[in-house]
C-alpha cells in the first residue's frame, strides 16, 4: 500500500514538472505554441495513471505555481479559470477511466467527457470572473477560447493521449496501478 502510495506521488510529481516545463517547448512554435495546450497533457495523463485525487490536484496547482515561478499565465482571469478547468480535467478522466473498461475505448470516452467538462468548467468561471471584473464574457469568446484556438491542442490530446496509454499498457508499465483502478485489476 505504501508502495503504491509513493509511486503515485513519484508520478504526479513527474506530471507537474512536465506541466510547468512543456509551455517553454512548445513557446518555440510559432503562431501554435499555446493553442497545443502543454498543460493540458500532463495532467489529463495524470488523471488516467495516478487517478482522480492525483490529477485534479496538479490540475488544479499547476497554472498557479507556473504563474508563482514564471508570470505566466498571467493569474487573474486566466490563471484562476485555468485552475478549475484542468482540475476537472484531472477529475473527470480519473474518475471515468477508474470505471470503465481499461481499453483503448474506455481512454477516449474518459478523455472526451473529460475535455467537454473542463470546457465547460472554464467557460462557467470565467462568467463568474467577469462578473467580478465587469467586463464581458460573451459566447463567441467561450467557443473561441474553448475550441475554435484549442483546435490543435484538441487535435493533439485525441492522437497523443491513447497512443500514450496503449504504448505504456502493451509495454507493461500499467497493470494493476494504471490509473485509478480503484481496487480493480487489469491484467
Amino acid at each position: 500500500m505504501q508502495n503504491k502510495l509513493m509511486k503515485r506521488l513519484s508520478l504526479a510529481a513527474l506530471f507537474l514538472a512536465l506541466g510547468l516545463l512543456l509551455p517553454f517547448l512548445t513557446g518555440q512554435i510559432p503562431q501554435i505554441g499555446n493553442m497545443l495546450l502543454p498543460m493540458h497533457l500532463p495532467v489529463l495523463l495524470c488523471g488516467l495513471i495516478c487517478g482522480w485525487k492525483y490529477g485534479g490536484a496538479v490540475g488544479f496547482v499547476l497554472p498557479i505555481l507556473r504563474f508563482f515561478l514564471f508570470g505566466m499565465p498571467p493569474i487573474f482571469p486566466t490563471g484562476v479559470a485555468m485552475a478549475f478547468e484542468l482540475a476537472t480535467y484531472g477529475i473527470v478522466i480519473g474518475l471515468l477511466y477508474s470505471r470503465l473498461p481499461q481499453r483503448i475505448g474506455g481512454v477516449y470516452l474518459s478523455l472526451g467527457a473529460a475535455m467537454v467538462a473542463g470546457r465547460l468548467v472554464w467557460g462557467l468561471v470565467r462568467v463568474l470572473l467577469s462578473g467580478v471584473t465587469g467586463s464581458a464574457f460573451t459566447w463567441e469568446l467561450f467557443m473561441s477560447g474553448a475550441f475554435f484556438s484549442a483546435a490543435p491542442g484538441i487535435i493533439l490530446q485525441l492522437m497523443l493521449i491513447p497512443a500514450v496509454m496503449y504504448s505504456l499498457k502493451r509495454m507493461g508499465v500499467l497493470g494493476y496501478e494504471s490509473a485509478a483502478a480503484v481496487g480493480t485489476t487489469t491484467r
